[in-house]
């Protein structure tokens, strides 16, 4: 299943990713609260730093409606 997961950062700033498979979620929603968040995306190794919460949304994200 793929979807678009949202990634809250300490600093307050956010990353969104879409399309991204529900596996590779689970491996950064395992991560939360760690002070490196890595995980392999798009075949590299990404690190998205300190990340919590973390959400789901399934499926991709209409930017012109809002959700």
């Amino acid at each position: 299943m793929k979807g678009t997961a949202i990634l809250y950062k300490k600093d307050q700033s956010l990353t969104v990713i879409e399309n991204i498979d529900h596996t590779v979620f689970n491996e950064i929603q395992k991560q939360c609260g760690c002070e490196q968040c890595t995980c392999k995306y798009d075949n590299k190794v990404v690190n998205f730093g300190n990340v919590s919460p973390v959400f789901w949304h399934e499926e991709e994200i209409d930017w012109d409606y809002g959700y």
